[in-house]
């Protein structure tokens, strides 16, 4: 089916250029935000308390976080702001854009009554998200100033919490949801939306930080090997749970295989997926190839490989899959409505058996992800793995 043909699909509206601009953005903010300080919690900061590390190359790396983690404050702060005015433009029945940034057309949008049968009014919801989304952005921004980069570990974890929430009491239902399936539907949205920007914002982090390897020392090898063994604990983590609740909201927006090339939500739903498999397929390059080499080099206290292998070859594949990442950012504002309301297909119903037969892929991806720490721990042991 050609995109003229698709364009006339019945149900599906593509969306204006500041709606594909406000909701990438958002998602780039987040991602930004929330993909920089779990991955400096969980990988950054641990390998930089390590014992052995050379001092230089420790500040190094925490000034280069600290100037990351700010301009992700800024962009998670404008990016919220036009989030913002997207939700008034799209509540105002016509509103242009234009006039829904105007600080008047907000207020209102945010003042409004709750709606009949809301236990809140749905502005209110949206103050708190953005109360909490100026004060994550205000704990990042803040280490643009010398003296606060002292304390970038309690900025960071502080952002930290204030940035999750941020996408999690933007989530929250004004009314009560009606039944199981509803309820299934914002768990799985915000897992998603969770596991898929530290995913993305964690591998942009770290591809910024690798550009300064012409400030680091000759044994920066270990450090950063440490680093993307962290990393990559974190990132399957990340992929199982996105393939999780993928598989959840692919099965309820589209009724079979067929429907994403017949449909416009379809399509753009199949070169996500292409995109989010492309990005697996890295990682398993760097899983199954590199990560045991490392392993082998650092073992074999092979300075010079070593170094060559966590800061040029691994960077290069991270580099990869993190614009992968932004293009999947790109394609999210074109994923409304759903195949099966263009394709005229019967919405699906939750069951006992298909709540059983997704625990029994939960169970087998779990130890599916397993079977890969244990191969790629298993090639790192290999004699004849090179290290170079």
């Amino acid at each position: 089916m050609t995109l003229v043909h698709l364009a006339a699909s019945a149900g599906y509206s593509t969306p204006p250029l500041w709606r594909i601009l406000t909701k990438s953005g958002y998602f780039l903010g987040l991602s930004g935000a929330i993909g920089a300080t779990v991955t400096h919690a969980t990988t950054v900061r641990p390998a930089l308390r390590a014992p052995g590390n050379e001092r230089g190359d420790v500040e190094v790396l925490r000034r280069r976080t600290a100037l990351y983690l700010a301009w992700a404050g800024v962009v998670l702060l404008v990016s919220g702001y036009f989030q913002l005015a997207g939700r008034v433009a799209r509540a105002g029945k016509g509103m242009p854009f234009g006039e829904a940034l105007t600080p008047g057309n907000i207020g209102d949008f945010l003042g409004a009554p709750a709606a009949k049968g809301a236990w809140v009014a749905q502005g209110t919801v949206y103050v708190v998200q953005n109360v909490l989304l100026v004060l994550a952005s205000a704990a990042l921004i803040a280490l643009f100033l010398p003296r606060a980069r002292r304390r970038l570990d309690a900025l960071a974890l502080t952002a930290l919490p204030l940035s999750l929430a941020v996408t999690l009491v933007g989530a929250v239902p004004a009314t009560a949801p009606k039944n199981a399936d509803k309820t299934f539907d914002l768990v799985f949205d915000q897992i998603h939306i969770v596991s898929g920007t530290v995913w993305i914002g964690g591998l942009a982090v770290l591809a910024a930080l690798t550009t300064t390897r012409g400030r680091l020392s000759a044994g920066a090898g270990a450090l950063w090997a440490d680093v993307w063994r962290r990393f990559s604990l974190v990132a399957l983590v990340c992929v199982g749970a996105v393939l999780t609740s993928g598989l959840w909201m692919s099965w309820k927006h589209v009724g079979g295989i067929g429907q994403l090339w017949t449909t416009r939500y379809g399509f753009f739903l199949l070169v996500k997926i292409l995109l989010v498999l492309a990005m697996v397929t890295a990682g398993g390059v760097n899983q199954f190839w590199l990560m045991p080499r490392i392993a082998r080099a650092r073992s074999a206290d092979a300075t010079g490989s070593l170094l060559h292998l966590t800061l040029r070859h691994f960077p290069k594949v991270v580099r990869a899959e993190a614009a992968l990442g932004i293009a999947v950012l790109g394609v999210l504002p074109f994923l409304s409505g759903s195949a099966r309301s263009e394709a005229g297909s019967p919405q699906p119903v939750t069951s006992a058996g298909i709540v059983t037969a997704g625990a029994a892929l939960v169970l087998t991806l779990a130890a599916s992800l397993y079977i890969t720490v244990r191969t790629s721990d298993a090639l790192a042991r290999r004699g004849d793995v090179a290290v170079a």
